[in-house]
């Protein structure tokens, strides 16, 4: 079978306060190669609740620290889907280099990194805008990445090399090489940022990086063709995917770099990923077309989710990931868009899709009329309005999954109005670094047929 690669693991309209607010169990996101889509499960229930369709053959997959949207590298597109997790569509499709395969996130959610399996290179992404900011040269076939918690480094395992890159995310360079098994695919980095687990597929076995020296430090043997490694939030356990038909996964004590337990899943395993909690690994089995649900606590298989065809890569929202919120806004209208006659509407609402409710800071919300619209008035339960600056405002926290009550924006339209226009509305603060932008078309209806009588005359002003 072709190399695998795993990415390492890969409304209420009330508005609530909740301090001690808890993030609810993340999904899972699991590629599967051979269906071109990316299978959601509920890891509350362990059911499949979206599929959503990516590019050609997903290969691996990263949620962002905020968990608001997951990258997917789309192997035979040379593309990376962006998924937003509250509506489970593609919003974004970002060309990179040839082959892509393995996703990783800084920290701070600012940059994706992807390496580009045909091209021996990774790209990075700058999430603000969804476009590669930068290249890096590696070796033959970089396939899975892992970045550190700490931010300060990324590790790519070259298969057709037998090395590790180590690049400095400061720089954006390549500052060691480093010799390991044959064929290493799978990569992780221990939650304190001090080892490196990397699975060597030819050589059947493991090898742990200090990441102070660069330097291997032992070498665990595993089961045969170890494709996939995740460690647990706690450090103490790291999971290897083992990908042959017998279908098991070795489960390494990092204490002592021994394998303490080997747990039988579905055929081949091919990639895994830790919950945030580390109660549950998740395992995805290439040709079970399905995913092993294993508790860390026994190291027993307690649910079996049929997915899509060939699952690769599986992600989580990372255990060490903060949460945010995450404001949404949208935007529609309602009455007739008449030249000259009466007043139209237009409706805001501002929500959070984030995993954490606002911080208190002021949210604002700012409109941009296009010069057919006039407003004559803006208001909105709880929202301090200012209607010369079309700007509303306020700080009440905001829960994640909440909205904020509409904000009501009342126009005229001029009488020499035609075709379509256009309205824009932001809203940023809260916490949420991100400008978030809703625009609404809308049709200037056709005038009402004039009737020109002597005493119906009036002034010609611009409203009536």
């Amino acid at each position: 079978m072709a190399a695998l690669l795993l990415v390492a693991g890969l409304a209420s309209p009330a508005v609530t306060s909740s301090p001690a607010w808890a993030a609810p169990p993340p999904n899972i996101y699991v590629a599967n190669l051979s269906s071109n889509t990316v299978s959601v499960i509920d890891a509350t229930t362990n059911t499949v609740t979206a599929t959503v369709n990516v590019g050609a053959a997903p290969w691996g997959a990263a949620v962002t620290p905020d968990g608001t949207r997951v990258y997917v590298a789309n192997e035979n597109s040379h593309n990376v889907s962006v998924i937003d997790t509250a509506t489970n569509t593609v919003t974004d499709t970002i060309d990179v280099g040839t082959t892509p395969r393995g996703v990783a996130i800084t920290p701070d959610g600012l940059h994706v990194y992807v390496t580009n399996a045909g091209a021996g290179t990774v790209s990075v992404i700058e999430t603000a805008t969804n476009t590669v900011t930068d290249t890096i040269n590696v070796q033959a076939d970089p396939s899975a990445i892992a970045m550190a918690p700490d931010g300060l480094h990324v590790y790519v395992t070259n298969d057709l090399s037998n090395t590790v890159s180590v690049i400095e995310t400061a720089t954006n360079t390549v500052t060691d090489t480093i010799n390991v098994g044959f064929n290493p695919i799978g990569v992780a980095v221990t939650p304190d940022s001090t080892h490196v687990y990397v699975a060597n597929d030819g050589s059947n076995n493991v090898s742990v990086i200090d990441a102070a020296t660069n330097t291997v430090i032992a070498n665990v043997n595993v089961g045969t063709n170890p494709y996939a490694v995740a460690i647990t939030p706690d450090g103490t356990h790291a999971y290897v995917a083992n990908n042959t038909s017998a279908g098991t996964v070795s489960v390494i004590e990092t204490a002592t770099n021994t394998v303490t337990d080997t747990v039988s899943v579905g055929t081949n395993p091919a990639g895994v990923a830790i919950t945030p909690d580390g109660t549950h690994a998740y395992v995805s089995n290439f040709f079970s077309n399905s995913v092993s649900v294993i508790e860390t606590a026994t190291n027993t298989v307690t649910d079996t989710v049929t997915v899509g065809t060939n699952p690769l890569g599986v992600a989580s929202v990372p255990a060490t990931a903060t949460p945010k919120p995450s404001l949404t806004i949208a935007k529609s209208h309602t009455g007739s868009f008449t030249p000259g006659r009466g007043v139209s509407t237009y409706t805001i609402t501002v929500g959070n899709n984030g995993t954490a409710p606002t911080d208190g800071t002021t949210v604002t919300v700012h409109d941009t009329l296009p010069p057919e619209l006039t407003a004559v008035g803006l208001n909105g339960s709880g929202w301090r309005c200012t209607q010369s600056t079309l700007t509303c405002t306020r700080s009440t926290v905001l829960a994640a999954g909440s909205s904020y009550p509409p904000i009501t924006l009342r126009v005229r339209v001029a009488r020499n109005a035609t075709g379509t226009v256009t309205n824009t509305a932001t809203v940023t603060g809260g916490g949420d670094t991100t400008t978030h932008t809703a625009t609404d078309p809308t049709v200037i209806d056709p005038p009402a047929p004039s009737h020109h009588h002597n005493h119906h005359h009036k002034h010609d002003h611009d409203w009536w």
